[in-house]
């Protein structure tokens, strides 16, 4: 499996809260949520968080050890619950948590896990793509945006009605009727989104969180088919590169009444999913299926890449 990755923060003077991630046969991508800076609630922070929670769910998932994505996930909430529980209040509905999606190949199966809403597309050979994406956040958010909408970003309005968007969500976060994320309760992980399709089926994926996602489900600059083009064609860091310039048309949010005038964005691009292995006959040797990686981060307008053959040691260019 070969994974292409890009991210950039929404400011360059603010952490990226955005994580993802890649062990040879599987990949994560979360988008942290909460009150960046609020030490008296968590004295670490959202991007610690998505870090720590994206880190202890590589590890498992690079373990092999056979367990479905929603025993994974809630494990892991709870080691990153475990790591600062003493700390930090991390049952207040403003403490860190994040948005988690996950895709793993298992020999002839593609596993996918989606919580909250970010998106999965899955790319089916000769048909349309698949969309996954748990829109429960959105279903509760509309009831409470129109005020924040009506305002441009920037303004004090904007900021008084974003302060309340924020508040009414906190009530609903980890409830029944409400929606559900990553935070401190493992039992969010058994909300989650599931499923599998056949690896035959797909010629790749994408996983992208909201900031990325605006091309098509806020801008409409492209649909699906045609950002799984743009991807093939020049990559995610091109994808980003739209959304931004689209950001920057309208950075009161007059066209496009978003939270969020910029948002942290990151796509992770899936391609060359193995070919299942027959076992080898007499005198052959059994086929290694070639596992490629590369990273493209887009910082503050530097792109870095680094490749891995699984040979080679990564490679990093400036």
């Amino acid at each position: 499996m070969q994974v292409t990755m890009a991210t950039s923060a929404a400011k360059p003077d603010q952490p990226n809260e955005d994580f993802a991630g890649t062990v040879p046969n599987a990949v994560v991508l979360l988008d942290g949520a909460g009150l960046s800076g609020t030490t008296s609630t968590c004295l670490h922070g959202v991007a610690w968080y998505t870090r720590r929670l994206g880190g202890a769910l590589l590890g498992q998932l690079a373990a092999g050890d056979g367990q479905d994505l929603t025993a994974i996930l809630g494990q892991a909430i709870v080691q990153v619950a475990d790591a600062h529980r003493d700390t930090c209040d991390i049952s207040d509905p403003s403490s860190p948590s994040a948005t988690v999606t996950i895709l793993r190949i298992d020999d002839d199966r593609a596993d996918y896990l989606a919580l909250a809403d970010s998106v999965l597309v899955l790319d089916h050979a000769g048909d349309v793509p698949e969309v996954i994406t748990d829109g429960r956040v959105d279903a509760v958010g509309s009831r409470y945006r129109a005020a924040m909408d009506a305002a441009p970003n920037g303004t004090v309005e904007h900021d008084r009605a974003l302060r309340d968007y924020i508040e009414a969500l906190r009530a609903h976060r980890n409830r029944p009727g409400g929606f559900w994320v990553a935070a401190d309760d493992p039992g969010a992980a058994t909300e989650a989104l599931t499923g599998s399709r056949p690896v035959s089926e797909l010629r790749g994926a994408v996983l992208l969180s909201d900031g990325a996602s605006r091309i098509v489900d806020q801008f409409a600059l492209a649909d699906w088919p045609a950002v799984l083009a743009l991807l093939a064609a020049e990559g995610p860091g091109e994808v980003i590169r739209r959304v931004r310039a689209a950001e920057a048309s309208d950075p009161q949010g007059r066209r496009w009444p978003r939270a969020k005038a910029y948002d942290d964005a990151t796509l992770a691009w899936c391609t060359r999913f193995p070919a299942r292995q027959t076992p080898a006959g007499p005198g052959l040797t059994p086929a290694t299926n070639m596992i490629e990686r590369r990273h493209v981060c887009d910082a503050g307008g530097r792109v870095d890449r680094s490749e891995w053959d699984g040979s080679e040691t990564d490679k990093e260019s400036p």
